[in-house]
């Protein structure tokens, strides 16, 4: 099974890409989506002792994790060592499932992947972007964001450029939906002409 790597900076348009690469009938394994369930299930405990007072309900309350990592940016490292393993565990059910099931092409959505190493994990990368304009406008519209946020978010990225350079494939998001998802059917055409004979 050939695993393709997606990401992409902050409103580039990774989840809307991520869900034309669903509509073609390949799997994806969401590591945001993974982590939020975590936040509910494993990684309680650990994120408790490691951190006082962020959990609730037996979750963990995010708004207080995130004033807590604000407050103590070093505990990004203490948290990302907890996270990391149980993310990867899922990951590795998520990549044998869909062997089980017979997919040809599997894809990892990952956020932070050439930030953690993860291009190692994927046998090519899928970069999403668009205008830094357009990246901007997305990103200030969501509810709660704001200046300040945006560009601590992006500080903890790398540059839009640089992931560019060392995809494999891109998706210009920026020229609307048809065309990112004739670009989606590009790549798996791709794939599956040259690499997977």
């Amino acid at each position: 099974m050939f695993v393709l790597g997606l990401t992409g900076s902050i409103g580039m348009g990774k989840s809307t890409t991520a869900d034309m690469f669903r509509a073609e009938g390949i799997p994806v394994n969401d590591a945001d989506a993974v982590v939020h369930a975590l936040y509910a299930a494993e990684a309680v405990a650990p994120i408790e002792a490691a951190f006082p007072g962020t959990t609730a309900d037996g979750k963990v309350d995010r708004t207080k994790l995130a004033a807590h990592l604000a407050a103590h940016p070093a505990d990004f490292k203490t948290l990302e060592a907890i996270v990391h393993p149980l993310a990867r565990s899922k990951e590795l059910q998520f990549r044998e499932t869909s062997i089980a099931d017979g997919h040809d092409i599997a894809v990892l959505d990952i956020p932070l992947l050439f930030e953690t190493g993860g291009e190692g994990r994927v046998d090519a990368v899928v970069v999403v972007t668009c205008a830094p304009e357009i990246q901007r406008a997305r990103v200030l519209a969501r509810p709660g964001m704001t200046v300040d946020k945006f560009e601590m978010i992006l500080s903890r990225q790398l540059p839009d450029s640089e992931k560019r350079a060392r995809a494999d494939y891109i998706v210009e998001t920026g020229e609307g939906l048809e065309k990112a998802r004739a670009q989606v059917r590009d790549i798996l055409a791709d794939i599956r002409a040259r690499r997977l004979t």
